[in-house]
């Protein structure tokens, strides 16, 4: 039976996160202070330094370094994996409580230094600034007091919490949570996940990323009758990719917070000089998967229409190369046991309904669900990815929904290792 959500324990949790939470903000600080720009994923400083902090706390960690090879392979310099495994007796589920800490690079346009933690005072109780502040360095903080506060004030007497803290998220994973999962480092019950806190994400989109290069044969502008023109033949493919949008905004899904399949053109490159008719052009698409569609079907479908396009091109040859393909994220049996007792005390804490949804964007928590996982998302951030300015200028964290949240996950970190 689920305790009142104004008892003592829930209070004294509350109270313990409250006491240390000045602690807590440096701590992200510290996180924020060490670049994880992926790329180039130079990561493994990182997480040696968030060893160090979780050893000064007294919870011993283990770090998996990815073999060189493989991380080279994958167009990075360094991953080391970090693991915070604590068991507290037989029985009773392992929860894992996942957040990466690589990050796409600051870019141009802040006003604060990407890399400070500048905290800027204001009537709400402070933002903290910086590149990760928000997604997903926060939830290193937020999951690590959580725990922290569950351990100091009801120390639970059944199963086992891990914290899974890994560097490859941006690059879809494989050599994160992917990676601990292949080498047989872990295997949990269940799955918490860096996310924000006015909702719980039970679901999200799949990605296809393709690489298309199309060779003409380049030529003197003079004489463009000696080439073949790879750009006219990509703008042909552009104006297909694109209509084909029109067609995708019909499959709508059924998950609140996912409205239908979309294709993106997010990089060309291609010709050599103004006066060189272009020999070849490549581009770069996403194509991303509401949870209802099948990824192979997809990827066929994509290639096909990209096949028949250029068949119309005469001279033209063309190559297709898969970059990612991450399937969708969808709700597991089971994961209700995480949803319930997040809602419950996120109702509690924020003192507003806290609605499952899925999301647009993918993220690593597939690799779990993938491995018959379940899993929610579920952390400290606003209510929009957009409010948060994650990976724009000037990212930030509002402080006090990092307070809440770690109120909120150490409330249902108690609840799911309560015996039945």
């Amino acid at each position: 039976m689920s305790l009142p959500t104004d008892h003592p324990t829930y209070l004294a949790l509350d109270a313990w996160i409250d006491a240390h939470f000045d602690e807590e903000v440096r701590t992200l600080q510290a996180l924020v202070q060490v670049p994880t720009d992926t790329p180039p994923g130079n990561n493994a400083p990182h997480a040696e330094r968030t060893a160090e902090l979780l050893t000064g706390m007294g919870l011993p960690v283990s770090r998996h370094p990815v073999p060189a090879a493989d991380v080279q392979a994958y167009g990075l310099q360094s991953i080391t994996n970090l693991i915070v495994r604590r068991a507290y007796g037989e029985g009773g589920p392992t929860v894992a409580l996942n957040a990466h800490g690589d990050v796409v690079p600051p870019g141009e346009g802040w006003t604060h230094d990407p890399y400070g933690g500048e905290v800027v005072s204001d009537a709400t109780g402070g933002q903290l600034y910086g590149r990760a502040s928000a997604v997903s360095k926060s939830d290193f903080a937020t999951y690590i007091y959580a725990l922290r506060a569950l351990e100091a004030v009801a120390r639970p007497q059944r199963g086992a919490i891990e914290l899974h803290f890994t560097y490859d998220e941006e690059f879809g994973g494989e050599l994160g949570p992917g990676w601990l999962l292949a080498q047989g480092l872990t295997r949990p019950d269940l799955l918490i996940a860096a996310g924000f806190s006015y909702q719980v994400v039970t679901a999200h989109n799949g990605c296809l990323q393709l690489e298309v290069t199309l060779h003409g044969t380049a030529s003197h502008a003079a004489y463009p009758e000696t080439g073949v023109d790879a750009l006219q033949a990509a703008n042909r493919l552009l104006t297909a990719l694109y209509a084909h949008n029109e067609v995708l905004r019909g499959r709508r899904s059924s998950v609140a917070g996912i409205t239908h399949p979309y294709l993106n053109v997010g990089r060309i490159e291609g010709g050599s000089n103004t006066n060189v008719v272009p020999g070849k052009v490549v581009l770069k698409l996403d194509r991303r998967m509401i949870p209802e569609e099948d990824a192979a079907a997809v990827e066929a479908e994509v290639r096909a229409l990209i096949e028949e396009t250029i068949a119309a091109c005469p001279g033209i040859r063309l190559e297709i190369k898969r970059l990612l393909l991450a399937h969708s994220l969808k709700p597991l049996p089971g994961h209700e046991k995480l949803v319930a007792p997040i809602q419950r005390h996120g109702e509690a804490v924020f003192g507003e309904p806290i609605p499952t949804s899925g999301t647009p964007l993918y993220t690593d928590v597939r690799l779990y669900g993938a491995q018959g996982i379940p899993a929610v998302i579920y952390g400290a951030g606003p209510r929009t990815v957009l409010e948060s300015n994650a990976k724009r200028a000037d990212e930030h964290l509002a402080l006090a929904d990092l307070k809440r949240a770690t109120r909120v996950v150490a409330r249902a970190l108690h609840d799911l290792l309560q015996p039945d």
